[in-house]
């Protein structure tokens, strides 16, 4: 090919730091003409494009699925470069450009939006052209020229946005699942199972329909709630499988037109090197690019996630309810006062955030459906919005648990008076009569007690069917508990 110049002739990369020391503006082109660039940019005609139609709102697209398309980009060019289709002294300057949008250090160089074309198309220019101009200012070159290194013909060589793009939401979505928010699922469901194992003997008074129930431990009740959790981090562990085959290859409409023989799994497999991550190339390229339903199934997942924690929020703030007037079985750390007007209220703050978080995620699974639903064809054109959805559920969950386990579940403690007091005063250890004196007759002495503010036992004796001694070995409050556990 034509980059292939004489060792004499061939551009030598230089060691050029991250940045343009540039005013003004320069004229950059694409297949629609002319536009003007700021200088000290590395983008080019096509995300300046799209900053001019598309600068819709505050919400830009995750830096994460930038430096995600870096480490994709970085990958094909391993591979052109080894298969003799891109000239190692042109490579070299790629990879180094690509390694510093993986690292972060040219962050700043992506600004577009997530409301664009639903394909992420221009974001996935931006990155061709970041990479381009930063190659060629290695190189020695004019940044905006294209020259020697080609948006479109190099980096973006064997690629259409419509593989590159899911490529890259892949790989973002499984590094910040991974990174972020399993590690503190893990350390959330391990301080609850600790909370459950000191708090393992402690009888309480179970409740059901927010009416009481018959006993159980705190130690059990904070079991289901680590339960739940670790649960629903398997469902979402199950649905982060799918994300491990990648789109990549398949070009415009899964057929791998312009691609090289072999290429989609040379840099599936390339990726996987990278990131030491079991990638592999979809199957199916025509279900990889026309649906997302890979990313919808771990939308939901996360969704149950998000479930599981708000239940159990919830459950902690009402049991927390008081200080005097509420259940009041649980004290929770006292972070910031509560109120502006009434002096030493002290709020369920860390709770409410945490449900606040809950709610959002919902609200943004739905729309993650829906859009998922919108494939037309051969592409699924809604991506932006299931890509920002996602990684801003991961995000703000990951972040949510952090502070809820640190400044919540930790501190918790248990207020044993009260908890000792409402077991006393429960007429739901009636339940245990009922083998004893007949259904009927314990539901006659329940209601006797409530209605003349008896205790169960005085009113189990007024009746004369059970003798003080028989009552005391059958109302027994820690012999009801059993261990509601598998075996049990």
């Amino acid at each position: 090919m034509s980059d292939r110049a004489p060792a004499s002739e061939t551009p030598q990369m230089r060691d050029i730091p991250i940045g343009i020391d540039a005013t003004g503006h320069r004229t950059e082109t694409d297949s629609m003409g002319e536009i003007a660039v700021a200088r000290d940019r590395y983008w080019g005609a096509q995300t300046q494009r799209s900053l001019k139609h598309f600068s819709i709102g505050h919400d830009r697209m995750p830096i994460e699925v930038s430096r995600a398309f870096g480490l994709v980009k970085k990958a094909t060019t391993l591979v052109h470069e080894r298969e003799g289709r891109i000239p190692r002294w042109k490579t070299a300057a790629m990879l180094r450009a690509a390694d510093e949008v993986i690292e972060g250090k040219l962050d700043e160089h992506f600004p577009l939006y997530v409301w664009q074309t639903g394909s992420g198309t221009q974001s996935n220019m931006n990155i061709n052209e970041v990479i381009s101009n930063r190659a060629i200012q290695l190189l020695g070159g004019e940044i905006g020229s294209k020259k020697p290194v080609h948006p479109n013909d190099d980096v973006n060589m064997g690629m259409s946005s419509n593989d590159s793009f899911p490529t890259a939401m892949h790989v973002a979505t499984v590094k910040m699942l991974d990174e972020r928010l399993f590690p503190e699922l893990d350390a959330l469901a391990s301080t609850i199972e600790r909370k459950a194992a000191e708090w393992s003997d402690v009888v309480k008074i179970g409740r059901t329909h927010l009416e009481d129930a018959v006993p159980l431990t705190v130690g059990q009740e904070w079991s289901g709630y680590a339960h739940q959790i670790r649960d629903a981090v398997r469902s979402l562990q199950q649905a982060r499988e799918g994300l491990l085959e990648l789109a990549i290859g398949g070009t415009a409409v899964g057929t791998g037109i312009t691609a090289p023989p072999g290429f989609s799994v040379a840099v599936a497999d390339e990726i996987a090197r990278l990131t030491g991550q079991p990638y592999r190339t979809a199957p199916n390229k025509f279900a990889a690019q026309g649906s997302l339903d890979a990313m919808v199934r771990v939308s939901a997942a996360l969704r149950n996630v998000a479930v599981a924690v708000m239940k159990i929020a919830n459950d902690m703030r009402w049991l927390a309810s008081g200080p005097r007037c509420g259940i009041g079985e649980l004290t929770l750390p006292e972070n910031e006062p509560g109120s502006s007007i009434m002096p030493g209220k002290v709020n369920p703050t860390q709770c409410e955030a945490i449900i606040m978080i809950a709610i959002q995620i919902i609200g943004e699974d739905n729309a993650v459906a829906f859009a998922g639903s919108q494939g037309n064809f051969e592409l699924n054109a809604m991506r932006p919005i299931i890509i920002n959805n996602v990684l801003h559920g991961i995000r703000i969950l990951a972040d949510g648990c952090e502070k809820f386990r640190t400044f919540s579940v930790e501190g918790t403690e248990l207020n044993r008076r009260r908890i000792a007091e409402q077991v006393e005063q429960s007429v739901m250890l009636v339940t245990a009569l009922s083998p004893v004196v007949g259904y009927d007759k314990a539901a006659a002495i329940a209601h006797d007690a409530m209605e003349h503010d008896l205790t169960l036992r005085e009113a189990a004796l007024k009746t004369g069917a059970i003798t003080e001694e028989e009552f005391d070995r059958v109302v027994d409050a820690r012999k009801m508990v059993g261990e509601g556990l598998a075996g049990a």
